[in-house]
C-alpha cells in the first residue's frame, strides 16, 4: 500500500528532472556552387554548334522514268563536268529508237513514192491525159507524205535523246555529297539521283533557337572553329536568316558566309560558332544564379569568412541587363571576385551557414 502512494510523487520528481524544452537542432549545412563574379566589357553570342555545307549544290536525275541499271559514283567522290553519275536500263527506250527509225524508212519510201506519182500526173497534164483533180489529188497526196515523213523524223529524234537521257552526267565539277538511288530501283522522271555540290564556295550552317535570333548582332563578324580542332578558325557573316521556325525543334536555320576558310573546314565538318561584341562593362551569369521572388532580382553572396569560420550566405539585389537562355547580364549588384552562388538558389535563407566547393568557370 505504501508503495503504490510513493508512485505519483516519483513521477513527479522524474518529470522535474526533464529539459522545459527540447534543444532546437542546428540548421543544416548546405553545399553550394559559386562561380567568382569577373567584370567583362565584351558579351558573347553563343556558342552554337553547326556545319560546313556548300552554298551551291544540285540534286541530279534523269529526264526519263526507268530502272536503274547502274550507279558510277558514292558519296565523296570528285566528279568532273560530263562525267557519267548513272545509267538506265535502255532496253525500252533502244526498243522505241529502233521503231522510229522503222517509221522513218516507211515514210520516206511512201514520200518518194508519192512525189514520183504527183511528177507522173503533171507530164500527163501536159499532155491533156488526166484532169486536174487527178492532178490536184497527187499533189495533195504528196504533201501529206511529206509531212508524214517531218512526223516520223521528230519522232526519231526524241527517241534519239530518250536513248541519250538514260546515262546521268555531271552538269559541273563539285563532290558527290548524298546517294539517292540504288541499282535496281525503279525511278520516275525528274526523281533525284544524286546530290552534288560546289565544294569551292563553302558556308557555315546553324540552327539557333527562335527566341535568339532576335538578339543576334546582324552586321557582325562570327568567329567560326572547327570541333575537331578549335585552333583552325575563321570569320564569316550572316547571309541569310530562315524566315520561319523548324515546327520540330524551334530553331530557325542561320546561313553564314565564310571568309577565306582555310582548306581544314572541309564539307560536313563540324563546326562551333560565336561573336564576341563590346558593351559596357557588366557581370555575365548562369541564369541558375538569379533569385525572383517578391518583386526583387538578387544573387545569393558568400563573403570571405575568417580562417576555419563557417561560410555563410547573404542576399543582394542586382541590376539586371540583357538576359537569355544561357546566361544573364548584371549592370550592378555585384563587385568583382565576389563569390556568387549559382545553384540552388531557391532553397536558401538569408544569413544560413553553407559549404563551398572549388568556384565553377
Amino acid at each position: 500500500m505504501r508503495f503504490l502512494l510513493a508512485l505519483p510523487f516519483c513521477a513527479l520528481l522524474l518529470s522535474a528532472c526533464k529539459p522545459s524544452e527540447e534543444a532546437k537542432e542546428p540548421a543544416p549545412i548546405r553545399p553550394v556552387l559559386v562561380t567568382i563574379a569577373k567584370r567583362t566589357d565584351t558579351v558573347m553570342f553563343g556558342p552554337f554548334a553547326g556545319t560546313v555545307e556548300p552554298r551551291y549544290q544540285s540534286q541530279l536525275g534523269f529526264q526519263i522514268g526507268g530502272r536503274v541499271a547502274a550507279r558510277d559514283v558514292t558519296v565523296g567522290d570528285v566528279v568532273k563536268k560530263g562525267q557519267r553519275l548513272a545509267t538506265l536500263d535502255p532496253v525500252v527506250t533502244r526498243f522505241a529508237l529502233t521503231r522510229a527509225e522503222a517509221d522513218v524508212a516507211d515514210a520516206k519510201a511512201q514520200a518518194e513514192n508519192a512525189a514520183a506519182t504527183e511528177a507522173r500526173q503533171r507530164r500527163l497534164m501536159e499532155g491533156g491525159n488526166v484532169t486536174q483533180a487527178q492532178m490536184d489529188s497527187s499533189t495533195a497526196g504528196r504533201d501529206t507524205s511529206q509531212a508524214r515523213l517531218a512526223q516520223a523524223m521528230a519522232s526519231l529524234q526524241r527517241a534519239r535523246d530518250q536513248m541519250g537521257y538514260t546515262e546521268l552526267h555531271a552538269d559541273f565539277d563539285g563532290v558527290v555529297t548524298q546517294r539517292l538511288a540504288e541499282v535496281g530501283q525503279v525511278l520516275s522522271a525528274g526523281q533525284a539521283v544524286v546530290t552534288v555540290a560546289r565544294p569551292e564556295v563553302r558556308e557555315a550552317v546553324v540552327d539557333i533557337p527562335e527566341d535568339l535570333v532576335g538578339t543576334m548582332p546582324r552586321e557582325g563578324r562570327f568567329t567560326i572553329s572547327l570541333q575537331s580542332a578549335p585552333e583552325i578558325t575563321a570569320m564569316a557573316k550572316v547571309r541569310e536568316i530562315a524566315p520561319f521556325a523548324d515546327q520540330g525543334t524551334r530553331t530557325r536555320r542561320i546561313k553564314l558566309t565564310l571568309i577565306d576558310p582555310p582548306t581544314a573546314f572541309r564539307l560536313g565538318a563540324t563546326i562551333t560558332v560565336g561573336l564576341k561584341r563590346s558593351t559596357e562593362p557588366r557581370f555575365v551569369l548562369p541564369p541558375t544564379a538569379l533569385l525572383e521572388a517578391d518583386g526583387r532580382a538578387s544573387v545569393w553572396i558568400v563573403p570571405e569568412a575568417a580562417k576555419d569560420a563557417p561560410a555563410h550566405v547573404e542576399r543582394r539585389d542586382v541590376t539586371v541587363g540583357e538576359r537569355d537562355a544561357e546566361r544573364v547580364s548584371l549592370s550592378g549588384g555585384v563587385n568583382d571576385g565576389e563569390r556568387v552562388v549559382v545553384a540552388g538558389v531557391h532553397s536558401l535563407g538569408d544569413g544560413q551557414t553553407v559549404r563551398v566547393g572549388e568556384p565553377i568557370p
